[in-house]
């Protein structure tokens, strides 16, 4: 059975007129409600990530400023693009939570698939700055929390520049990422390949074609699992590769992320965990449709 988990205090973090707003939580979960596909999994409780668990990647003086930025005001402004409330640092601690709890229910238990529907997003987050919307770097804490080597495949429209910054020194994590380029946040050149040799950025430019994109994504996956074997895999997982996404767009349609997401499952072995992550996406009317795909391709394993 496919996990999942989402929690009601990632609504609460918001900011009007933002493109990262709860209805993009609330999108998805309705579509998958409605697909009938919530009923086909199991759900689980989040819990907030703890202070040590944060420090896996983040300094104690950038886990005080934000929890300090979000306590001072309704609403401030970290950067142009991030916001806080006085529920932005609860929100992603308990985001940070969620996957960490999803992990480890995976761990102990025989489900290996897994969609953790959590907000604000991480990837932009480098250990001592956020950015980008995001917060707290999930995936990479969740990837520094798990004692075996593990994959992050991140296929947001936008570089993980945060995860590349909290992992790269690591050898038992491998970051592959495929993005928009040039785009925002400006990095992810093929030539920054990680301390390890453990990083693969592949630049694509905008308007590739999907069956492009796609056949680009089987070959990349393929050459980096030819060099390392994970036992774990996070997916960062973003939607704003969508022809129609108003921030980013990369020319997708909902039905490829079902092609993606069977791309990597039938290039691992088959008890391999995959647990993926919302990332971006921005279309609230094909987001939903995008994740229903991308989670039907889970659950069919």
């Amino acid at each position: 059975m496919t996990l999942w988990t989402t929690d009601e205090l990632f609504l609460r973090h918001e900011a009007p007129g933002h493109p990262e707003r709860p209805a993009r939580l609330t999108a998805i979960r309705s579509t998958l409600d409605a697909a009938g596909l919530l009923a086909r999994m199991r759900p689980l409780e989040a819990r907030d990530a703890t202070d040590d668990e944060l420090q896996r990647v983040h300094p104690p003086r950038h886990v005080r400023f934000v929890q300090q930025a979000a306590a001072d005001r309704a609403l401030g402004w970290i950067d142009p693009d991030t916001y806080v409330n006085e529920f932005s640092y609860p929100a992603a601690i308990r985001a940070v939570g969620a996957v960490l709890r999803v992990c480890e229910a995976i761990n102990e238990g025989t489900d290996t698939t897994a969609f953790c529907l959590v907000r604000p997003p991480g990837h932009h987050a480098e250990p001592d700055r956020a950015m980008g919307f995001c917060l707290f770097s999930t995936v990479a804490i969740a990837a520094r929390a798990l004692s075996r080597p593990v994959l992050i495949v991140d296929w947001d429209v936008h570089h993980g520049n945060g995860t590349q910054a909290s992992v790269e020194d690591d050898p038992n994590i491998f970051f592959l990422s495929l993005h928009r380029w040039p785009f925002y946040p400006g990095t992810g050149a093929a030539h920054e390949t990680g301390g390890h040799n453990n990083v693969r950025n592949v630049p694509l430019r905008y308007g590739i074609s999907r069956a492009d994109y796609v056949a680009t994504f089987r070959r990349e996956l393929a050459g980096v699992l030819e060099r390392f074997a994970p036992a774990f895999v996070l997916v960062s997982c973003g939607f704003d590769a969508l022809e129609s996404d108003p921030i980013g767009g990369l020319g997708l349609e909902p039905e490829d992320f079902a092609t993606l997401t069977q791309a990597l499952l039938e290039a691992l072995a088959p008890r391999v965990p995959v647990v993926s992550v919302l990332e971006g996406g921005y279309d609230l009317d094909a987001i939903g449709e995008a994740a229903a795909h991308h989670v039907r391709a889970l659950l069919e394993r």
